[in-house]
């Protein structure tokens, strides 16, 4: 019996669920609406003149050759350029590919090779950098274009590339819904970096799922105090979502708290997004000079578990409204923390609430993935792997099918990360499975040593890493930031040795005070690194008893 065209359905679907279709419908709608500040400048866009800047690119990019599937790598820090290319990718049928401003020349040439992009745009202030990277990788672009914040001798001034270049609508290309139009690459938390390629459904549907529980709307204003290239940047407070809603996002170039502060008073942001290191900055901040920040109405932190202590410091000091995501660049946003949960579960990454997203926390093996429905027992004491399988996400690696088969089974994403849960649902993430330390033939967690260290109030970071012990296996060492250059070790070492939660066992054996962690771009810790230096800081003398 006749219901109807399921096939004409798709057709229509499959040339119309486009990002880009929103955000022209918003251009229609909201014309007059402010879509992008540039803080840095103080400069404002419409709708009608955001689209006219990533038209002039398109109708550039177009003149150079670029075809359809081809890749625009960009190297940008959050500056106004970063979503005309977003935008003008998208209308040409590029893909585009923003990658970390902070990589070295050999990360750069790496990702050149990877990638083999038509087009390179990179800041000017990291044209040494790029021209190191062009002499040592095999792929060279066909077109170089360098953002002006200074001088720079390699390759065609951004406003030189545009100049003249017509405000009208490019000519639409031939692309559908399963096209990719994003390629990000991970943060590097376990090595080198794999890039992840993103389709327009996965973009329309990443959106929708931050809109919804966000609860943001079009008269918001979103301030991302952490840069865009990465998931968290572009896909919750950069031009993703802001522009698909209608609202109006800031371009913050660099993170600093008294630039954030001001930005906020300023344009009256009512949404920040950021990891909880530019949280405490932003506090300590605040306490000081006391910003007229009452526009503010939600603060979302991510990246890294969100402690008791600063979730109860922001919900006094910024907003009562706080959010905590935990998610991976391949599936995005996976469980999250919202005001109600807060500040009771902080500590915990919260519970699937998303509309396209499962997630469950199942055995672990040496050998061999669980199976999907071999789940650990929900009684917060039993580790075990999370994995997700989401539809905002392809949860697979461009060009490296073998990667694929290390993370994916049966559909589910095996993230690597370690965790119980509760029998509600909500997830505590103890470690990484390359991050745990083993003493005495026992699992001992990082993130359980971190957090007590971390509520010392001389403490301001704190990373636990394990180190060869001829004795024990391993033995635990902790690397700490002070918040006060009066601590002193003496000091830390009694406020472990009297934490309720941390048994002689778990207690470091070796501490180092360091100025900064290895860190991700997301906020999230780098613990490889410091155990690849751990030997060496031994052999200097570094470790303290």
């Amino acid at each position: 019996m006749y219901t109807y065209d399921v096939e004409y359905f798709k057709r229509v679907f499959d040339r119309n669920f486009l990002y880009i279709r929103t955000f022209m419908r918003n251009v229609e709608r909201y014309k007059n609406k402010i879509a992008l500040i540039d803080a840095e400048k103080d400069k404002k866009w419409d709708y009608k003149a955001l689209n006219s800047e990533a038209n002039k690119l398109a109708h550039a990019l177009l003149e150079s050759g670029i075809k359809p599937g081809e890749v625009i790598v960009y190297q940008l820090m959050n500056v106004p350029e970063f979503a005309f290319i977003y935008l003008a990718s998208q209308k040409i049928g590029a893909i585009n590919c923003p990658i970390n401003f902070r990589l070295s020349p050999g990360e750069i040439a790496y990702i050149l090779d990877d990638s083999k992009p038509y087009v390179f745009i990179f800041q000017a202030s990291l044209g040494e950098r790029v021209k190191n990277a062009l002499e040592i990788s095999q792929h060279k672009p066909k077109v170089l274009i360098y953002v002006e914040d200074e001088t720079c001798d390699l390759g065609i001034p951004y406003s030189e590339f545009i100049k003249d270049k017509p405000l009208s609508e490019p000519p639409e290309p031939s692309y559908d819904a399963w096209a990719e139009v994003t390629r990000l690459y991970t943060s590097g938390t376990t090595g080198r970096p794999k890039g992840i390629p993103f389709n327009n459904v996965n973009e329309v549907l990443t959106c929708l799922d931050i809109i919804i529980y966000l609860g943001l709307n079009k008269e918001d204003i979103l301030l991302n105090l952490s840069p865009w290239f990465h998931r968290g940047g572009i896909h919750l407070g950069g031009p993703g979502p802001g522009l698909f809603l209608g609202a109006a996002i800031v371009a913050m170039k660099t993170f600093s708290p008294k630039k954030a502060l001001e930005i906020i008073e300023k344009y009256k942001v009512t949404f920040t997004i950021g990891v909880p290191s530019m949280y405490k900055l932003l506090i300590e901040e605040q306490k000081k000079f006391s910003y007229n920040i009452s526009s503010l109405r939600g603060a979302l932190s991510m990246g890294a578990p969100l402690d008791r202590s600063l979730c109860i410091e922001m919900k006094e000091i910024l907003t009562p409204n706080i959010f905590n995501a935990y998610g991976t660049s391949e599936t995005f946003l996976n469980t999250l923390l919202i005001p109600e949960d807060l500040p009771e579960k902080a500590g915990t990454a919260g519970r699937n609430i998303t509309f396209f997203a499962d997630v469950r926390v199942v055995k672990v093996y040496p050998d061999k993935f669980a199976e999907p429905d071999e789940l650990v027992e929900r009684n917060n004491q039993e580790v075990g792997e999370v994995i997700m399988r989401s539809l905002t996400g392809p949860y697979d690696y461009y060009n490296k099918p073998q990667e694929r088969a290390k993370r994916v089974y049966k559909d589910w994403f095996y993230c690597g990360d370690l965790a119980t849960w509760d029998e509600e649902g909500y997830l505590t993430i103890v470690s990484r499975k390359d991050d745990m330390i083993i003493v005495g033939g026992e699992n001992i967690y990082p993130v359980q040593i971190e957090e007590a260290i971390q509520e010392h109030p001389k403490v301001l970071q704190c990373a636990v890493v394990g180190m060869p012990d001829e004795l024990r296996g391993q033995a635990i060492v902790a690397y700490v930031v002070k918040k006060d250059e009066s601590l002193t070790l003496e000091e830390l070492k009694e406020f472990i040795s009297k934490h309720p939660m941390i048994p002689p066992h778990k207690r470091p054996r070796y501490w180092v005070f360091v100025d900064e962690l290895p860190m991700t771009a997301t906020g999230k810790k780098q613990h490889y690194k410091l155990r690849e230096k751990v030997l060496e800081d031994l052999k200097k003398g570094l470790l303290m008893r």
